[in-house]
């Protein structure tokens, strides 16, 4: 097997094969960034196209955000069933087949059906729990750090299509556009066909930082155990106040980032005369100051007390758009939004994997992370919808961007309310 061949290399180098699934999955989540945040560029040539209403798009583009959520706790369960890279192939596979089926749309039910439901399950079995899910398997010893690095994925995915799919779409179409997103999948696919693994033991490997080989935990392996292993898991945090906080402030996440910027921004910026590609190209400043925002905020997880780190990232986070709302988009009023509302993009991941871990431990840690990310998709479909509505009913963006802003606000304030956790379980040791 190629795997094993790559990981007796690395050992002979004192190098870990974790590095390698990383590297895999960081990749796999680049190119599902890269077809989630095409959606950004097609609202308005679909409403040219098709004469489609902007809400009725949105609304397309809610339930993919919807479902890019609420499978996450069991996409984790799948993968857990079926393994990881059986899952991730299979997610592939649908988020293609739905790119190059839209091609012959025509109506708008179709949009909702290939946009909404099968690429929306497909980049669902590919979201961050797929990071996070790889980070507490593979690693014990960096973890805050491996998961900021995936969560920058997303970032990158932005700064490396967006301006790129913006313009083949205003040269070519938006379906010329979508190809490339198709290409950059297919080679996703085949790295992790040849490179996944589920597990280091499946390589006779102990975890990243550890020094024993330690065979996961059995599992169930009927099929009504797996479908039900999530609901089991929210039944039993769902008394615990600590999931709620992380749950809502989630919600606010993404009600805040996916939902509201990477939906609506070029329309938004059109608003006020800027031409698409030039209003990708500022997302993609935003995507850069993410990466790095994104991977400091991983190596801080690490370090320091992850409720204050939320505290920082929501508050400033809540400021840059209420700043926004009344800035009048001129170059540098764009310039500074761009620096701070980018290096808080998805900062606010690394720390809530690890409050996850430390309060929930490792083995229950991607599932209940799975229903935290719920929230975020949910809180990113009612900013869909809602921006949207907002747009057609009153012609501006602002009032959207103000209560996005405010509910940072009172997110930051909410986290404060988590007790510091105690001593972790013992599944949950991390570095």
């Amino acid at each position: 097997m190629i795997s094993t061949g790559v990981a007796r290399w690395m050992a002979g180098r004192n190098l870990h094969y974790g590095w390698v699934v990383a590297a895999t999955t960081f990749l796999t989540m680049l190119g599902t960034a890269g077809a989630m945040g095409s959606a950004g560029v097609m609202i308005q040539p679909l409403h040219e196209e098709f004469g489609w209403d902007i809400a009725d798009i949105s609304s397309a583009m809610a339930v993919r955000l919807v479902l890019f959520g609420l499978l996450g706790p069991f996409a984790a369960a799948f993968m857990n069933h079926f393994g990881i890279r059986q899952v991730v192939a299979t997610a592939l596979a649908l988020i293609m087949g739905g790119i190059v089926a839209s091609f012959l749309m025509t109506e708008v039910w179709q949009l909702l059906v290939l946009w909404g439901l099968v690429i929306g399950v497909g980049t669902g079995m590919t979201a961050l729990v797929l990071g996070a899910t790889v980070a507490a398997r593979w690693f014990s010893r960096r973890r805050g750090l491996v998961v900021g690095l995936m969560t920058a994925s997303s970032a990158t995915g932005q700064l490396v299509f967006l301006p790129l799919l913006a313009a083949l779409t205003q040269a070519y179409g938006w379906r010329a556009a979508l190809t490339l997103a198709v290409a950059v999948i297919a080679a996703a696919m085949v790295l992790v066909l040849l490179l996944m693994r589920d597990h280091p033991a499946d390589l006779g490997l102990p975890a990243y930082g550890e020094t024993a080989v330690v065979r996961p935990p059995k599992q169930d392996h009927s099929l009504r155990a797996t479908l039900l292993a999530p609901l089991v898991t929210l039944k039993s945090v769902s008394g615990n106040a600590v999931f709620w906080v992380l749950f809502g402030t989630f919600f606010v996440c993404g009600l805040s980032t996916n939902g509201l910027i990477q939906t609506h921004w070029i329309s938004i910026c059109g608003d006020f005369g800027m031409a698409a590609v030039t209003a990708a190209g500022t997302l993609a400043v935003i995507g850069l100051f993410d990466f790095f925002g994104t991977v400091f905020a991983g190596w801080l997880s690490d370090r320091y007390d992850n409720r204050f780190l939320l505290f920082w990232f929501y508050g400033l986070r809540g400021l840059s758009l209420l700043y926004l709302s009344f800035s009048g988009f001129g170059v540098v009023e764009l310039s500074v939004f761009a620096v701070f509302y980018g290096l808080d993009w998805v900062a606010t991941v690394p720390p809530t994997v690890k409050l996850a871990a430390e309060n929930f431990g490792r083995e229950k840690a991607g599932l209940v992370f799975g229903w935290v990310f719920a929230g975020h998709q949910l809180g990113a479909a009612t900013a869909a919808f809602g921006a949207g509505y907002l747009k057609s009913d009153y012609d501006t963006y602002m009032p959207a961007l103000q209560v996005a802003g405010l509910m940072c606000i009172l997110a930051a304030l909410s986290v404060l309310l988590v007790k510091r956790p105690g001593p972790a379980p013992l599944g949950a040791q991390a570095g």
